[in-house]
């Protein structure tokens, strides 16, 4: 009976899938600040048409840029030539902010058919600023209050050998402020990182923050030294191309420069919203284009308009993730997760927070995933909220809790370890 009821429970969701693509637009701006970034050889118009081609192939529902100029000009420039044409009219944009100053910025767009934005966060740091965005998917059941929570991160960090502290630094601002917003979730953290490998105390900072709960991970697990090895040819992001006018960046593609980073929520999908590993990948990217160029040879891993699109647009590749989405998870569902929530992931403790309508004796089952009984437990609780702490030692995987009293009163929430 258990096992049928958590299938049902956890099969009977509607699902959906969120696309995000993040991308470094190379100055998309008339006044770069580098003379040699002139309406010549970085003319918009030309990166407008480049831009179109490759969002109309992906077809995100997230557009994350970094070095869009820091004016609204850019913005709706973008937003009116490239993403709203030829039938389109649903995109939205984030809030353009630019405390920190500097001639370049970030900034989201979205589909508002799929989500609604509901808050804008920023965070000066001593460069540029990181920009927040926190969205709420809308649901069929939407009326009823059911629907998943999103934060999407975008941060350019400061280039170049000699900043590796300034970018721990911007790290930490940003761990810093998701930690003191208290709510631990679905978050999306991605960039130009300008990291030339996973042992740069930026990205330590990143996958072990000292709260567990706000650190992030690897989608695809590929930790490394990236720049100038072949080891990580599949993944790297610049440079577009071996030669140069003197705006791109020239060398060919040999760095990992851009990723797109997930919390433990999104890496373990115990909130309604899954990362989908396999689906990681930086567009145009074969695989075999170290120290090369995006066109030459020919690339057959995109078509060659896009190929085209991509030379012409940035001197960085564009970074595609799909989500998958539990988009609604039911009213019972919603009542339960009140009543009792457990805190995900878990490590070596089980920590569980219980709704208790009078005191009892509650009986604690943990299930795997195919309906097995691992262990059990009782706690004698009072009446009221009451919080449990219980040692866990079960090997990493999804579980269930099974709450139970005499009074039959019964909850059941996952557990990811």
């Amino acid at each position: 009976m258990f096992l049928a009821f958590t299938v049902f429970h956890f099969a009977a969701r509607a699902q959906d899938t969120i696309r995000m693509m993040q991308y470094n637009l190379m100055y998309y701006t008339n006044s770069s600040g580098i003379s040699d970034c002139n309406s010549t050889t970085n003319n918009l118009n030309v990166k407008d048409a480049a831009l179109k081609t490759i969002f109309q192939y992906v077809k995100p529902t997230v557009l994350c840029v970094n070095e869009i100029g820091p004016s609204m000009t850019y913005v709706n420039r973008i937003l009116d030539n490239v993403i709203n044409t030829d039938g389109v009219d649903y995109y939205g944009h984030g809030l353009l902010t630019n405390y920190s100053g500097g001639n370049i910025a970030n900034m989201i767009y979205y589909d508002t058919r799929k989500l609604t934005l509901c808050n804008n966060y920023y965070i000066s740091t001593s460069y540029r600023d990181i920009n927040g965005y926190r969205f709420y998917y809308n649901s069929a059941e939407l009326a009823e209050g059911d629907t998943v929570f999103m934060t999407f991160w975008v941060a350019h960090l400061k280039a170049g050998n000699g900043y590796e502290a300034v970018r721990r630094t911007q790290v930490r601002q940003l761990l810093s402020r998701i930690e003191s917003m208290g709510m631990p979730g679905n978050y999306v953290f991605s960039g130009d990182f300008n990291m030339v490998g996973a042992e740069e105390p930026g990205y330590q900072e990143l996958v072990n923050y000292e709260n567990s709960l706000y650190c992030f991970y690897d989608p695809i697990q590929q930790e490394g030294h990236w720049n100038s090895n072949a080891q990580y040819a599949a993944f790297h992001t610049q440079s577009t191309r071996t030669s140069s006018d003197g705006c791109f960046v020239t060398g060919g593609l040999d760095d990992r420069f851009d990723l797109v980073m997930v919390s433990p929520y999104l890496y373990y999908g115990s909130m309604d919203m899954q990362v989908i590993p396999e689906s990681y990948h930086a567009l145009g990217q074969d695989g075999h284009r170290f120290n090369g160029s995006v066109t030459s040879p020919q690339n057959n891993s995109v078509p060659s308009n896009v190929a085209a699109a991509l030379y012409q647009m940035s001197d960085h590749l564009p970074v595609i993730v799909d989500f998958k989405l539990n988009a609604t998870t039911g009213i019972a569902d919603r009542e339960n997760r009140f009543l009792m929530s457990v805190v995900n992931p878990v490590r070596d403790q089980l920590q569980v927070s219980l709704q208790v309508e009078e005191e009892s004796v509650f009986t604690f089952e943990i299930y795997a995933a195919n309906g097995q009984l691992l262990s059990s437990f009782e706690q004698h609780l009072s009446e009221g909220r009451q919080q449990i702490t219980h040692p866990f030692d079960l090997p990493h995987g999804i579980y269930v809790l099974k709450a139970t009293n005499e009074k039959h009163q019964q909850y059941i929430q996952k557990i990811v370890r």
